[in-house]
C-alpha cells in the first residue's frame, strides 16, 4: 500500500492505493475526516468498433449505510441512480474527459463509491479529486493530474472545502477544478454576485488545485505503475491531399450558408461526394475519407471565426440572436411563457401547489422537502431527429439543475409566498443554449403566474475558439459552435449579478484572463436579453391566476392545535369536506390552507379561526344559546369556545329568570366582558346591543 496526505487550510486529505480493488486498472481510497470514498478505473484493451466519440462512463454512487441509514422504499436497498448522484457524475466527467488523448476510443469506466459520509464533509466535494487520483495511478494514457476544490464565501470570508453549514449560509458556492495551467471546470451558484467576486473565488480555488496536483504526483511516484502506450493514429496525408483537392472552392459556399439545416445538408453532401469518388469500393477507407472531410470543414469554420470573426450564422462574436417572447399563451396554466432566441425555443409553464405537493428527497443527510421544482425536457423533435421518449437522462437532469440553481435565489421566501412551485420547460427547438432559454422562459412564466420574484433572471451561453494562440470569445453560441469550439460557458443572473455559472472545455484548461473576458462579455449579453424580456413583461403580475389555488397561512397557539384537529381528526376533516381546502398544521402552530379559489380560502380561514378562537375582552361575537338556567345562559361563540351570560347581562330591563328572554337554539350577539384565571368567559348580551359582531 502507498499513501499520501495533503493538508489544505487545515483540511487533511489522505489517499492510498494498492490495498483495495487491486484488479482494477487504477484505484484510490480517499479519506477526508469521516468521509471514505473509493475510486476505481477500468478500461477495455482495444477501441470500441465503430465508436464515433470517446466512450467514457462516470458512476458516482452513495451507499445509505455510509450515513448509518437504511434506504426507504419497498426493497430497502439502493436503486436507480439519483439526480444528486447524476449531477456529481457529470462534474467528474466534465473535468476528466478533456485530458484523455484525442483518438482514444477504448471503453472506460470510472466508479466512485461512498462508503462513509461525514456529517459536515460532503463526499461529492472530493469526488473529482478521487477520480483524478485513480486515473493518475492507473495504466491509462491520461494527461493529468487535475484537482477539484469546493469553495464558498460566508460573511465575506472564503472557505475551501466548506462544511454543509457553510454551504447553506454562503452567498457564493462554487466547485472549481483545474491543473497547474488553468481552470478545467466550474459549476456553482451565487446571490447576485459580481463578476470580479466569482473570479476571486475561482483563483483561490485554483491555488488549492495546484497544491493538490503536487500531492497527486507524489502518489503516482510512490505507486510507480506502468502506463499503456497509446499513439494517436496519424492522419493519412494522401487522403487529406485528395480531400483538399476535391473540396477546393466548395467549403467556401458552405461557410456562406447561414441556415443550420442547410449547412448540415451541404456538409453531408460533401461527405457523400468525397466517399463516392475516393473510396467507393473500400469501406475502411470510406470512414477515413468521411473523417477527413469533417476535419477540413471543422478547421475552416474555426479559422473563419477566429481570424475573420465571422460566425456560421453571420454574426459578430458579441452579437446575440434575435429574441421574441410571449406570456400567458396557455389559458389553463397558472403561468406560461415562450422564449425564443434564434433557433432555440423553450415552452415553460408554472404551476402553483400547496404544501402537500412538495417533493420528498432522500439523501445521506436524511429526508428533506423541496418546494421549488424545475423539470427540463429535451425531445428528439427539437433538433429534427427521431428518438424514444424514455424519461429524463443525464443531460435533462444536468440542464434542469442549472436552471433551478439560476432561478432559486430570486424566489420569495416560503413564509411570504407559501406555494410549492413547479416549472416545466419543454424545449421545442434547439440550436444551442436551451438551458439558458429555460432560465429566461422560467423567469417570464414565474412572473406571469404572479410569483413575486426579487428580480428577473436571464442566461447566456458563451463559447471559445482558439486558433494560433488567439482566443475568440463568442456570445450566445450555436449548437455547431459548441460542437466545434473549445468551451461551453453558461452564465445566468440578474442586472445586479450572477446567480449560476457552469463552464467546461475541450482544451483541458482555460487561462484566467480568458475566463474574466468571457464573464464580462456575458454580462453585457445578459443585460441585452433582460431588456428584451422586460419589453414583454417587466414585473410579476399583481395576483396569481384565477386558475391557481389560494394559499393562506395563520398562526395559532400550540395548545389549540388539538381543538383544530378534533377527536380522531373530526374537526379538520369536516372543515376540509365543507370548503374543499386542504389544511396542514405544523407543531409550532403555523396553519397553511390551500383552497381551490378565494371564496373557499376565506371560508376555511374563518372556520380555522372559529375552531381556535382566542376570545378577547371587548370583542363582539354572534353565538348560539346551548343551555339555559334561571341564573344564566350558556352561549357557544365558536366550535370550541363557550361562555356564560349572567342573568344581569341578559337584558337592559330587570328580569326574573333567563328563560323569560332566551331559549336554547337562539342566535344572539354577545360581547366578551371578562375572562377569569380558569379561562371561563363572561359574556354580555346587554353590552352588545347595537354593535356588529366581529366574528360570525
Amino acid at each position: 500500500m502507498k499513501s499520501i496526505s495533503v493538508a489544505i487550510e487545515g483540511h487533511e486529505i489522505i489517499m492510498e492505493t494498492g490495498r483495495i480493488a487491486r484488479q482494477a486498472h487504477g484505484s484510490v481510497l480517499l479519506r477526508y475526516g469521516g468521509t471514505v470514498l473509493l475510486a476505481t478505473v477500468v478500461a477495455a484493451d482495444h477501441p470500441r468498433p465503430g465508436a464515433a466519440f470517446f466512450p467514457l462512463t462516470v458512476e458516482y454512487r452513495e451507499k445509505m449505510a455510509a450515513a448509518g441509514r437504511i434506504p426507504g422504499g419497498f426493497l430497502r436497498r439502493e436503486g436507480r441512480i439519483t439526480d444528486a448522484e447524476v449531477l456529481t457524475s457529470r462534474l467528474v466527467d466534465r473535468t476528466i474527459r478533456p485530458l484523455f488523448p484525442g483518438g482514444y476510443l477504448n471503453e472506460t469506466q470510472v466508479c466512485l463509491t461512498v462508503f462513509s459520509a461525514d456529517e459536515q464533509r460532503a463526499p461529492d466535494g472530493v469526488a473529482i479529486l478521487a477520480a483524478s487520483a485513480a486515473l493518475h495511478v492507473s495504466t491509462l494514457p491520461w494527461r493529468g493530474p487535475v484537482a477539484g476544490v469546493p469553495i464558498a464565501r460566508v460573511g465575506g470570508t472564503w472557505h475551501l472545502f466548506p462544511s454543509r453549514a457553510h454551504r447553506l449560509e454562503a452567498d457564493i458556492d462554487l466547485m472549481v477544478s483545474g491543473d497547474r495551467r488553468g481552470v478545467a471546470m466550474v459549476e456553482g451558484g451565487a446571490l447576485e454576485a459580481k463578476e470580479e467576486e466569482i473570479i476571486e473565488g475561482i483563483e483561490r480555488a485554483r491555488d488549492a488545485c495546484r497544491t493538490l496536483c503536487d500531492g497527486l504526483d507524489g502518489l503516482r511516484d510512490r505507486a510507480d505503475g506502468d502506463t499503456r502506450v497509446f499513439v494517436e493514429e496519424a492522419s493519412d496525408e494522401q487522403i487529406l491531399a485528395a480531400v483538399d483537392s476535391l473540396l477546393e472552392g466548395k467549403i467556401d459556399a458552405l461557410l456562406e450558408e447561414q441556415g443550420k439545416a442547410e449547412r448540415r445538408a451541404m456538409a453531408q453532401a460533401l461527405e457523400s461526394e468525397a466517399v463516392e469518388e475516393l473510396a467507393a469500393e473500400d469501406p475502411e477507407k470510406a470512414t477515413r475519407v468521411a473523417d477527413a472531410v469533417r476535419s477540413r470543414i471543422k478547421r475552416a469554420v474555426r479559422r473563419r471565426i477566429a481570424l475573420d470573426e465571422d460566425r456560421p450564422d453571420g454574426r459578430r462574436p458579441e452579437e446575440i440572436r434575435p429574441i421574441w417572447c410571449e406570456v400567458g399563451w396557455l389559458p389553463r396554466c397558472h403561468g406560461s411563457a415562450i422564449f425564443t432566441r434564434g433557433q432555440t425555443q423553450a415552452l415553460v409553464s408554472c404551476t402553483l401547489g400547496g404544501r402537500r405537493d412538495e417533493q420528498m428527497v432522500e439523501s445521506l443527510e436524511g429526508l428533506r422537502k423541496e418546494s421549488f421544482l424545475l423539470h427540463y425536457n429535451f425531445p428528439a423533435y427539437s433538433v429534427g431527429e427521431v428518438g424514444p421518449n424514455r424519461g429524463p437522462g443525464r443531460r435533462e437532469i444536468g440542464h434542469g439543475h442549472l436552471a433551478h440553481r439560476a432561478l432559486e435565489p430570486v424566489l420569495p421566501k416560503n413564509e411570504d409566498f407559501a406555494y410549492t412551485l413547479r416549472l416545466v420547460s419543454d424545449v421545442s427547438e434547439s440550436n444551442g443554449s436551451s438551458s439558458m432559454a429555460t432560465v429566461c422562459g422560467g423567469t417570464l412564466a414565474l412572473m406571469d403566474a404572479g410569483v413575486p420574484i426579487v428580480a428577473p433572471v436571464a442566461g447566456i451561453a458563451m463559447g471559445l475558439v482558439r486558433e494560433d494562440e488567439k482566443y475568440t470569445v463568442l456570445s450566445d453560441i450555436l449548437g455547431e459552435e459548441d460542437h466545434l469550439g473549445d468551451m461551453d460557458f453558461k452564465v445566468a443572473g440578474t442586472r445586479a449579478g450572477i446567480t449560476a455559472i457552469q463552464m467546461d472545455n475541450k482544451l483541458g484548461s482555460i487561462p484566467a484572463e480568458v475566463m474574466s473576458r468571457a464573464l464580462d462579455q456575458a454580462r453585457r449579453g445578459r443585460i441585452h436579453i433582460l431588456d428584451q424580456m422586460r419589453s414583454v413583461l417587466d414585473e410579476p403580475r399583481d395576483d396569481v391566476s384565477s386558475c391557481a389555488p389560494r394559499i393562506s397561512s395563520l398562526r395559532i397557539r400550540s395548545e389549540r392545535i388539538r381543538d383544530l384537529i378534533g377527536p380522531g381528526g373530526r374537526h379538520i376533516q369536516a372543515l376540509q369536506n365543507a370548503t374543499g381546502a386542504t389544511v396542514d398544521v405544523s407543531d409550532d402552530g403555523l396553519v397553511r390552507i390551500c383552497a381551490p379559489d378565494a371564496a373557499a380560502s376565506a371560508a376555511a380561514v374563518q372556520k380555522v379561526r372559529n375552531l381556535t378562537l382566542e376570545p378577547e375582552v371587548g370583542e363582539v361575537y354572534r353565538g348560539t344559546v346551548v343551555g339555559v338556567k334561571d341564573f344564566a345562559a350558556f352561549v357557544k361563540i365558536s366550535e370550541t369556545v363557550e361562555g356564560r351570560v349572567h342573568l344581569s347581562e341578559v337584558d337592559d330591563r330587570r328580569i326574573q329568570k333567563v328563560g323569560d328572554v332566551l331559549a336554547e337554539g337562539d342566535s344572539v350577539v354577545v360581547e366578551v366582558i371578562g375572562v377569569d384565571r380558569q379561562g371561563k368567559i363572561a359574556l354580555s348580551r346587554k353590552a352588545a346591543v347595537g354593535k356588529e359582531p366581529t366574528y360570525q
